[in-house]
């Protein structure tokens, strides 16, 4: 277990705690040497969380401190981070303020001995990022949520322009673009528009209410198939 998440455990286990903890119980519980744990209780009273005791007759966290109600170990918060990072290479402007701000919120809410761990900036996502299309993705989300149907103008890989009206149901965000997952009704189908190939795109007056969900399983029934772009 790396040093980071022992640290979180370590406060996790004196937060709960009845009676005071030896370093030799939480030892066995983390699968470490008390060493270790004696060393982590020296690196977190440095920081000033507040451990009272000392060995041989445990450790308490006296009353008062205390981590948000929602907290990840380190590895999941690492996860988040890189997820986040990831996000920010889409097309999807409001879903990447919505990554920065979610970002911002998890550095707020880490105790002060997982901070550095988190500031340390050791993360990255490179690679080509999904260049910016004319649809706003944000619209497609929410009629996905609302399930309201779509007008699209589309043209396709031969270029030829249709006009569709749609059940949006999923979005697929690849490196490069983004799929709307729909059942169309003009080829009464699901089908994948690309996203850089919608040249309008405006909420229709009219709603598929409580179908949502089976079409999303007719849809993933037919994944042994290649899915149908087009």
């Amino acid at each position: 277990m790396r040093k980071a998440s022992r640290l979180f455990e370590i406060i996790q286990i004196l937060r709960l705690a009845r009676k005071p903890m030896t370093a030799a119980h939480m030892a066995e519980t983390l699968e470490v040497t008390v060493r270790s744990i004696y060393r982590d209780i020296s690196a977190l009273q440095a920081m000033r969380v507040p451990i009272e005791g000392g060995r041989g007759i445990g450790y308490i966290m006296r009353p008062g401190f205390d981590l948000p109600p929602l907290m990840f170990s380190i590895e999941e918060m690492e996860a988040i981070v890189l997820s986040l990072a990831l996000l920010d290479r889409t097309a999807d402007e409001e879903l990447k303020q919505a990554a920065r701000r979610v970002n911002r919120k998890i550095s707020a809410a880490v105790p002060a001995p997982l901070r550095q761990a988190m500031d340390s900036k050791a993360l990255y996502a490179w690679g080509s990022s999904a260049q910016p299309a004319g649809l706003d993705l944000a619209i497609v989300r929410r009629a996905i949520r609302d399930e309201c149907k779509l007008k699209l103008g589309y043209r396709d890989e031969l270029g030829r322009a249709t006009e569709r009206t749609v059940r949006p149901i999923a979005l697929i965000y690849y490196s490069q673009t983004a799929n709307i997952v729909a059942w169309c009704e003009l080829r009464q189908a699901i089908r994948n528009f690309r996203s850089d190939r919608v040249e309008h795109c405006e909420e229709a007056a009219d709603f598929f209410k409580g179908e949502g969900d089976s079409l999303r399983e007719l849809w993933t029934s037919g994944w042994t198939e290649a899915p149908v772009t087009v």
